[in-house]
């Protein structure tokens, strides 16, 4: 089984590396078009969803796909690839060089590899999540090939908190540590897989945005909750999940699900 998380590590990177290099020529001079749910695209989205696209097809023709700008519907296969080819976009059209590629791979429905790299940052993690697959091999998450852990830390005026734009009311009320707006749900959260913040919160995620951090924040020893009532994994063959959010919170262990729970909880009622 080592051989086969070999191949798809070296996949990986690179296809991202070769893939980020383009992108950066790109980032901040393309025009962007709004899409019906109102998030951005351009046609470097357009043009890194295609080419990954066809990069799996090459390396691993068995695997299904669902990238957000193409195919929606989770197929029927028992490994398939999720792709969010620019996780950042309004970043990537302003020259914010705060963007990433993300990539999950799944198993049976449900992420046990997860990898995103941001090309101007130089940052590529990755990170190995079984659960109950039954599969082997590698374990752990990474950065830069550099084994990551979340904070055992408690929260204080000192630590970080990550919050996305649809999620800033949570200040409303008092808040027990200081809080940060990244504008790139990957990242976001995969700050937490790195000990950088201890929690993190995402209002309207897609599936494209959390396949792979999914994957690597609980492999770096985090905890990672659906603030709906279902469970986000697996996901289910023929539906379409191209206009579905998942509201999501991350923790750096799972003592502080009862410290974080209550203070973002609102934002399930507020969506619905």
């Amino acid at each position: 089984m080592k051989e086969f998380w070999d191949r798809v590590l070296q996949f990986c990177q690179e296809t991202t590396q070769s893939i980020g290099d383009r992108l950066m020529l790109d980032a901040g001079k393309l025009q962007a078009e709004q899409k019906t749910d109102g998030s951005l695209v351009t046609q470097a989205d357009k043009w890194a969803d295609r080419a990954i696209r066809e990069a799996i097809a090459k390396n691993f023709p068995d695997h299904g796909v669902l990238t957000e700008e193409t195919t929606h519907i989770f197929p029927d296969k028992e490994w398939c690839w999720i792709v969010d080819p620019i996780d950042g976009t309004t970043n990537f059209t302003r020259g914010v060089p705060i963007w990433g590629i993300s990539l999950g791979l799944l198993y049976q429905g449900t992420p046990v590899f997860g990898f995103v790299y941001l090309p101007f940052l130089k940052q590529a993690f990755h990170g190995f999540w079984y659960g109950d697959s039954g599969l082997t091999g590698y374990t752990g998450a990474y950065l830069n090939n550099e084994p990551i852990f979340t904070s055992k830390d408690s929260p204080s005026k000192s630590h970080l908190f990550n919050l996305c734009a649809r999620s800033t009311a949570i200040l409303k009320n008092p808040f027990p540590c200081k809080v940060r707006m990244i504008g790139v749900a990957s990242y976001n959260l995969l700050l937490v897989a790195a000990g950088a913040a201890i929690g993190g919160v995402e209002a309207t995620p897609k599936i494209w945005d959390i396949a792979a951090v999914w994957a690597i924040i609980q492999a770096a020893g985090g905890t990672f909750v659906s603030l709906d009532s279902e469970s986000i994994f697996p996901l289910q063959v023929g539906e379409n999940y191209g206009n579905r959010s998942f509201p999501c919170l991350v923790v750096s262990r799972q003592e502080l699900v009862s410290v974080f729970k209550p203070l973002v909880k609102f934002i399930t009622t507020k969506m619905s």
